[in-house]
């Protein structure tokens, strides 16, 4: 098992079987699986927060991991195995009350990643977890969105720069369109909440269900802001 992956092997077999299949549209999540960039832990209840604390070592260790490399498509992935999820509504509440926590626990001991906004209706917001952005993409068995819908309700953890550094290379739009592309091909359509960076606020696609004008995003930073970025 690749270092920083813990929990049932078995389960992130499936994982990685996933984001294999042929009609996954996400490019760079199967670029991420042929690179061995992924790394996986499998946690407890969704809803309980007893795992916070390793969940977070989990990803402190993963941002170290990826700051030492110059390689681009690093995910990392939390795998609930104990939730059972009926509907989209109960996994949103979830996935905030998660984030919360998490966010809650990293803000004793670091501030926020100064290249994104910590404002979550900012345009150029981005979760921070030791100082590092990430858009964060949810995925659950009762997920409207075909792309999204995996056995186990889960939170993929996207380093922010690397979308950034596709974009320096000319290789962002090529890659986005193709992803796109291929949603439509398995889900009829793009995501309704599908918005770029900078466009409107990425809280609005992080757990895939479809907001109203009503909506008002649950999370609450709490973090400080600072000057200095050990990834800038």
């Amino acid at each position: 098992m690749p270092a920083h992956e813990t929990g049932n092997a078995g389960i992130i077999d499936e994982y990685l079987t996933f984001i294999n299949a042929k009609e996954f549209p996400c490019i760079a999540a199967k670029a991420a699986v042929a690179n061995q960039q992924v790394r996986c832990m499998v946690a407890g209840n969704m809803a309980c927060p007893k795992d916070d604390y390793d969940i977070l070592q989990f990803l402190y260790n993963f941002v170290d991991e990826y700051r030492d490399s110059n390689s681009f498509y690093y995910s990392a992935v939390i795998i609930f195995s104990g939730q059972h999820i009926h509907n989209e509504e109960m996994f949103d509440a979830l996935l905030w009350q998660r984030l919360n926590a998490l966010q809650s626990l990293d803000a004793q001991h670091y501030d926020y990643d100064n290249r994104v906004e910590k404002d979550p209706a900012s345009a150029k917001f981005s979760f921070s977890i030791k100082q590092e952005a990430f858009y964060i993409i949810g995925l659950h068995p009762a997920s409207s969105r075909q792309s999204r819908k995996f056995k186990y309700p889960a939170l993929v953890f996207n380093p922010h720069a690397q979308f950034e550094q596709l974009k320096t290379i000319n290789k962002y739009e090529k890659m986005k369109h193709a992803v796109r592309k291929r949603d439509i091909a398995l889900s009829g359509s793009v995501n309704p909440m599908l918005q770029d960076f900078g466009e409107a606020s990425e809280v609005y696609q992080y757990s895939g269900r479809k907001y109203d004008d009503s909506w008002k995003c649950p999370l609450k930073i709490t973090h400080a802001t600072t000057n200095n970025n050990p990834s800038a």
